[in-house]
């Protein structure tokens, strides 16, 4: 079995929330909202997290770090990663790549782009060159449209 290679895919969305500070792959964005969630909602790592926990097939970010845990209230998603990184280890895999795509109107995430990938890699243990992080808009159609909240995809690569 070496070199099997197993593909996931995650997704996950948070609306906005007044008073909280919107944290994006770990990087802190100055933004008027956060986003609402029981740890940090830090929707780009949440997804990246049921990537990887999909192509290894265990379960979900929800099985690992259940919302009604007090353990997991306002965790560092980031931390998360690392957890999940080490979970996909004891599977026997090792995270190969990581490609994410946030959707959002706003804020811009251009400039921050860089340090999420840095964040990302250094949490899975893998090159930074091996984790994308793209940005697109819904053309100002549905909830991450109307600025309700952010939306984020992942795909993951491990091998055996």
């Amino acid at each position: 079995m070496t070199n099997d290679f197993k593909i996931g895919l995650g997704f996950d969305v948070h609306p906005f929330a007044e008073g909280r500070k919107l944290i994006l792959g770990g990087v802190e964005i100055p933004f008027k909202r956060g986003l609402a969630g029981y740890s940090d909602a830090d929707v780009l790592c949440h997804a990246i997290g049921d990537a990887l926990l999909g192509a290894a097939a265990l379960g979900d970010i929800g099985d690992h770090f259940p919302p009604d845990d007090p353990q997991w209230k306002d965790a560092n998603s980031l931390k998360l990663l690392t957890e999940i990184e080490h979970k996909v280890w004891q599977a026997r895999f090792k995270v190969v790549n990581v490609d994410a795509t946030l959707i959002l109107e706003k804020p811009k995430i251009a400039p921050y782009k860089y340090q999420m990938r840095k964040n990302i890699a250094a949490a899975l243990k893998i090159s930074v060159d091996n984790v994308s992080v793209k940005a697109t808009t819904t053309e100002k159609l549905g909830f991450t449209g109307r600025e309700e909240g952010i939306a984020a995809m992942a795909a993951a690569t491990l091998r055996t």
